[in-house]
């Protein structure tokens, strides 16, 4: 079972290339532009565990000079988590490098998506990082102190072992649908909390007991809270793809960035109601795609209301073992 790309027309195509500053992409928080996607690639190391996240068309030399983030992956016994920094060689949690995480549940079939800062004004608990009772509100600037989850991304099982590509299904909690809407905009996170009694006081028991929180154990789950005000999360699902009868596969348009059949290689468009007045046009459009360019380069363009760090936290995905998927 493999997708393959195909343009309609047998040409490979390249989306124009829109000159962006490093600056300017490096707050992995900030939302891609609405008029045309940011074009990226990731570099897969199998010895090392680590994926790479750079600017640009396709891999060139000076590489470090456009590297936006990177992950390393680490299995555990329950679960396969993906820590995200925004350098290649410093993976602590305790570093101000460290930007979040992706971890999987047993299967690898349902990922969460977490944060290293709070999403502005729609989630509100976090889960903190320290296995240990909190007294004081002098906490380290180094030493960030929440994981706030912001999203999941799960890939439905395939009991009857029926051919076709994977199928994903996204909930971004810190996206609401009305970023999609005319009009909309998509929030950008706020700095973190003064004091880590406010980043904890959604957790405080109605005895007043402090909390007792730890996310160092893979058994822990962070689910998101949304204030009263919040609206519904963005959802994002598979573009079908058509079946080939001349190939013998699944297809789907990449417009020339995508170049080697895999089952990893996705579209992501909204998933709307009618309800939410989205229009055709919007909804047509791919918000998110990933594909095989090589033995272990992928592509990865992106656009609004996704940041860097949502879009390369749901590619990461791709790359835990999901047999119940195949």
């Amino acid at each position: 079972m493999l997708v393959s790309l195909n343009n309609g027309s047998g040409d490979f195509l390249v989306l124009p290339f829109k000159r962006l500053s490093i600056s300017s992409l490096c707050a992995h928080e900030q939302p891609g532009p609405r008029e045309s996607p940011i074009q990226c690639y990731i570099r897969r190391d199998r010895t090392s565990s680590t994926y790479l996240l750079f600017y640009g068309l396709v891999p060139s030399e000076g590489e470090s000079d456009k590297l936006l983030l990177a992950a390393r992956k680490v299995r555990r016994a329950t679960c396969t988590d993906f820590v995200i920094s925004l350098v290649a060689d410093d993976f602590s949690r305790a570093s101000n490098t460290y930007v979040g995480k992706l971890r999987s549940n047993f299967l690898g079939t349902k990922f969460t998506v977490y944060d290293s800062q709070p999403p502005c004004g729609s989630m509100i608990q976090s889960t903190a990082r320290l296995s240990r009772r909190f007294h004081s509100k002098q906490v380290s600037p180094r030493l960030p102190a929440c994981n706030y989850s912001i999203g999941t991304v799960t890939y439905e099982l395939n009991v009857l072992r029926t051919r076709g590509p994977r199928r994903m299904h996204c909930i971004l909690h810190s996206i609401p649908v009305s970023a999609i809407q005319e009009g909309g905009t998509a929030p950008t996170p706020s700095a973190l909390p003064q004091s880590l009694d406010e980043q904890l006081s959604p957790l405080h028991s109605s005895k007043g007991k402090e909390p007792i929180v730890d996310t160092i154990s893979p058994s822990i789950r962070a689910t998101p809270v949304f204030s009263p005000g919040s609206r519904e999360p963005l959802a994002l699902k598979n573009k079908a793809p058509r079946w080939h009868e001349q190939l013998q596969c699944w297809c789907l348009n990449f417009k020339g960035r995508v170049t080697v059949a895999s089952v990893k290689n996705f579209q992501l468009v909204a998933a709307v109601e009618p309800s939410h007045n989205v229009s055709p046009e919007e909804q047509e459009k791919v918000i998110l795609q990933f594909g095989k360019i090589g033995k272990d380069i992928f592509t990865m363009d992106y656009r609004y209301p996704l940041s860097a760090f949502q879009a390369f936290a749901i590619s990461l995905s791709c790359f835990d073992t999901k047999p119940a998927c195949e």
